[in-house]
């Protein structure tokens, strides 16, 4: 990579992290469900994701897919299918919390944590989404020596991107966390899960539709 580029690079995979999305929708999503252990789990399963991404641009595998109609659709498909699924298990997480708040007459009660639910909930919604695939197919090479392996240089480039992108959702986590107890109220709680729920969903839907 030549190393004038860097600060280029640096600048543009920083302002598409911060670019609300979906991992951004995620990791709101799993923390309010789990504390801050369940989005910073999930921020990590996000950003290996991101190590795959590169290799398979790397590779030549991400051309193949991108010019082979069939396997591009099938991708977009299950990815947008998985989106919807967690936007509708945010909805019945609303529901549930609504019905066990009644029972109990409380305050919600948060899911324990599950370190390999988060991690494969992060891996997968970044791992199934072909618009990431598309982005480093398309943006890495422009910062790749052709003197040098691809493929380390991919990996390199990702490993930035997974620093940058770590420390944001973390942080991300860490605010959403902070206003635990005020997101932990009843009417809040719900509202959060319908509204990241919504979103997902649309995200999915419009990923289903979209050329």
């Amino acid at each position: 990579m030549e190393i004038t580029l860097l600060p280029a690079y640096l600048v543009a995979i920083t302002l598409l992290s911060i670019t609300p999305g979906v991992d951004t929708m995620l990791i709101i999503r799993n923390t309010c469900r789990g504390g801050w252990r369940d989005g910073f789990v999930s921020s990590l399963g996000i950003c290996l994701a991101l190590f795959v991404h590169a290799g398979i641009s790397a590779i030549g595998i991400s051309v193949i897919l991108l010019h082979t109609a069939w396997a591009f659709t099938a991708l977009k498909l299950v990815g947008a299918c998985y989106l919807v699924w967690l936007g509708v298990s945010s909805w019945w997480g609303a529901l549930s919390k609504k019905k066990s708040i009644i029972d109990r007459g409380g305050l919600p009660k948060v899911k324990e944590f599950n370190f390999i639910r988060s991690l494969k909930e992060g891996f997968l919604s970044n791992i199934l989404n072909p618009k990431a695939a598309i982005f480093y197919m398309a943006f890495l090479p422009q910062f790749i020596s052709p003197s040098g392996s691809a493929v380390i240089q991919s990996l390199i480039l990702a490993g930035l991107h997974f620093i940058i992108a770590m420390i944001w959702q973390c942080f991300v986590a860490l605010t959403v966390n902070q206003a635990g107890k005020w997101l932990q109220k009843p009417r809040i709680s719900r509202i959060m899960d319908g509204v990241t729920g919504s979103v997902m969903i649309l995200f999915g839907l419009k990923l289903a539709v979209g050329r």
